[in-house]
C-alpha cells in the first residue's frame, strides 16, 4: 500500500473538517455566523454569572429595605 492510499484512507481532522463545513462557501459562511452568535451568548452569560456571583449582598435585590423610611411614631 503506497503513501497515497494510506492518506486517503487516514484522513484527519482537518480533511474531515474541510469536508464537512469548509467545502462550499455557503456552509462555511453559516457556520462562522452561528458561531459566533453563539459564542458571544455563552461569554455574556458567564461573564453575567461571575458578576452576580461575585456582587452577592452588594446589589439591589439583595437589600430588602432599601428606598423604604422608617416610620416616626
Amino acid at each position: 500500500m503506497d503513501y497515497a492510499a494510506r492518506r486517503r484512507n487516514q484522513g484527519g481532522l482537518f480533511e474531515g473538517l474541510y469536508r464537512v463545513i469548509m467545502r462550499r462557501n455557503s456552509v462555511y459562511v453559516t457556520f462562522v455566523i452561528a458561531g459566533a452568535f453563539l459564542g458571544e451568548r455563552a461569554v455574556d452569560y458567564g461573564v453575567h454569572k461571575l458578576w452576580e456571583y461575585n456582587n452577592v449582598g452588594k446589589r439591589y435585590e439583595d437589600i430588602p429595605v432599601l428606598g423604604q423610611r422608617q416610620s416616626e411614631e
